[in-house]
C-alpha cells in the first residue's frame, strides 16, 4: 500500500532550526522519478506551498522562506528533508508532504491542492511550533 510519512516536527525558539522528513513508499512509481511538494496550513491561515523538489533535482521555493528553507532528496533512503533554518513565528503550522509526478508542471500553489489534497499521495501532517 502506498504510504506517505512525515517526521521531524516539534518545537524550536525564533531563530532556532528543525529539519523534517517525507518518506514514500508503495505508490506504483520509483522514488526516484516522484516528485515532493511540502505544504503548510496554520489556523486561520490559507493552506499554502512551501517548498518543492523535482525528480531531477530542481527545486522551488515560497518567497516567505526562500533563503532560510533547504530542500533536498535522498532516492536511496526515499526520503526528502526540508531543512528550516532561523525559524519565525509565522512559520508555525501543520506541515504536509505530497508525492505524486508533475511531468515538469510547476509545483502547484493554489491552496485548493492542500484543503482537497489534489495530488496523487499525502502523509498525515507534522506540527513545527516556533515561540517568540
Amino acid at each position: 500500500a502506498a504510504q506517505v510519512e512525515e517526521s521531524g516536527g516539534g518545537s524550536a525558539q525564533s531563530g532556532g532550526s528543525l529539519r523534517l522528513s517525507c518518506t514514500a513508499s508503495g505508490l506504483g512509481f520509483g522514488f526516484d522519478v516522484t516528485d515532493i511538494i511540502w505544504y503548510r496550513r496554520a489556523p486561520g491561515n490559507e493552506c499554502e506551498l512551501v517548498s518543492g523538489i523535482r525528480s531531477d533535482g530542481s527545486t522551488g521555493y515560497a518567497d516567505s522562506v526562500k533563503g532560510r528553507f533547504i530542500i533536498s532528496r535522498d532516492n536511496a533512503k526515499n526520503t526528502v528533508y526540508l531543512q528550516m533554518d532561523r525559524l519565525k513565528p509565522e512559520d508555525t503550522a501543520t506541515y504536509y508532504c505530497a508525492a505524486d509526478q508533475l511531468g515538469g508542471r510547476d509545483f502547484p500553489t493554489g491552496s485548493g491542492y492542500c484543503y482537497l489534497r489534489l495530488l496523487g499521495f499525502w502523509g498525515q501532517g507534522t506540527q513545527v511550533t516556533v515561540s517568540s
